[in-house]
């Protein structure tokens, strides 16, 4: 247990908790804030990263990621301290991926710039739609002709530029998203994310749904033909589907997002941010206090901004599956084994093979094209739930 970690690496994600405004369908840990303390935020971030590295030793760090909320609204100095005392933090990987989100209405020539002058190398852009009528009705700040010269900008600085967009939205119909997507395509660098809208609990779009009020969402086969076109376009495309959600072309996938689906340990730093971390003999769950003010206060105070849970057998192969599944190269077995203390049952495995929804190669467990659509059966008839 001690080591199993390693077999998907270490990596560091630091929240930032701020956006310009909340996006109706947005279920994130984000806050709209008129003003913004930018050298408290440096303060405890930097404090943050010194309690970690005391706790991680001199582990490798494969990957940083900063997640919002809006971190292109950081200043770049801010991104530039907190990058240099990871360098002094963690002895780090050659190929270190430094990602940073980043929405179009907050994109500067000026601000990436500093950002690539920090040391981020790779840009993730949420620009979800490329058509001003669907931008309106996501909540978004920016306008398709925005996003495009976002997407220069980044393209300018950074040689790794990904961007996300929402499909089986309002109205939208197959020959739409078909469209949208081989524009995308022939935008894209190497790497695309591509997530079908979700109307989560607790969310604007989801008090609207409860109240029979957001129209023309799409019926589930419409939703699953879409998923199928995104599988084919990205294929000829040569960005094939690595994860349920991510496209890239080989050797592009996001580094640090498989640390979390090879089930490799992550610190988490700010407001909300989640964390696993094998420590002695066990993996730990790490969960921050979401709302800013109580973590930022909790941290100046020196009180520890989150609570640890110890992951047990049971969770720890539920948790496996769940992740592991997700990407196309799907999960060994024997360490499988190790982590939940017991094998999966053949006959489940088997009858799932019957089915079409996983094959074994190698040793490894892995979801064909219709078992990524049906997760949500395949684990729990793993689990013997």
């Amino acid at each position: 247990m001690v080591e199993d970690w390693r077999a998907g690496g270490f990596g560091l994600y630091l929240h930032w908790p701020f956006c310009a405004a909340k996006c109706p369908y947005c279920d994130f840990n984000s806050h709209v804030s008129r003003v913004i303390d930018q050298a408290r935020w440096r303060a405890a971030y930097l404090s943050e990263i010194d309690r970690l590295g005391r706790m991680t030793g001199d582990r490798v760090l494969n990957s940083v990621f900063l997640g919002g909320g809006t971190p292109s609204l950081m200043d770049p100095d801010l991104v530039a301290a907190i990058l240099a005392r990871i360098r002094r933090t963690w002895p780090l990987a050659n190929d270190l991926e430094v990602t940073l989100e980043a929405n179009p209405s907050s994109v500067e020539a000026e601000r990436f710039r500093g950002y690539a002058e920090a040391g981020v190398n790779r840009v993730s852009l949420g620009v979800q739609a490329l058509n001003d009528r669907d931008l309106t009705r996501l909540g978004r700040l920016h306008s398709a002709a925005e996003a495009r010269r976002a997407f220069d900008i980044a393209r300018a600085h950074f040689d790794r530029v990904s961007f996300d967009l929402i499909y089986a939205r309002q109205f939208q119909t197959l020959a739409d998203w078909r469209a949208e997507l081989a524009e995308a395509l022939a935008m894209a660098v190497d790497h695309l994310s591509l997530y079908q809208l979700t109307i989560e609990p607790g969310t604007a779009f989801g008090d609207r749904f409860a109240a029979g009020k957001l129209a023309g969402l799409p019926e589930e086969d419409l939703a699953a033909d879409m998923y199928e076109a995104t599988q084919e376009l990205c294929d000829a495309a040569g960005l094939p589907a690595y994860e349920v959600s991510n496209h890239a072309r080989p050797g592009a996938e996001s580094r640090h997002n498989l640390v979390y689906w090879r089930y490799g340990d992550y610190a988490g730093i700010g407001p909300g941010a989640h964390g696993r971390l094998t420590l002695g003999a066990r993996r730990i769950a790490t969960e921050a206090a979401s709302a800013p003010g109580q973590w930022l206060d909790g941290v100046e105070r020196g009180a520890t901004p989150e609570r640890t849970t110890v992951i047990r057998d049971a969770e720890q192969a539920a948790e496996h599956l769940m992740m592991g599944l997700r990407v196309t190269d799907g999960i060994d077995l024997e360490r499988h084994a190790r982590l939940a203390g017991q094998s999966l049952d053949p006959e489940a495995i088997a009858a799932l093979v019957h089915s079409g929804l996983l094959h074994v190669k190698q040793g490894r467990l892995c979801t064909t094209a219709q078992g990524q659509m049906l997760l949500n059966r395949i684990i729990p008839e793993l689990l013997g739930a």
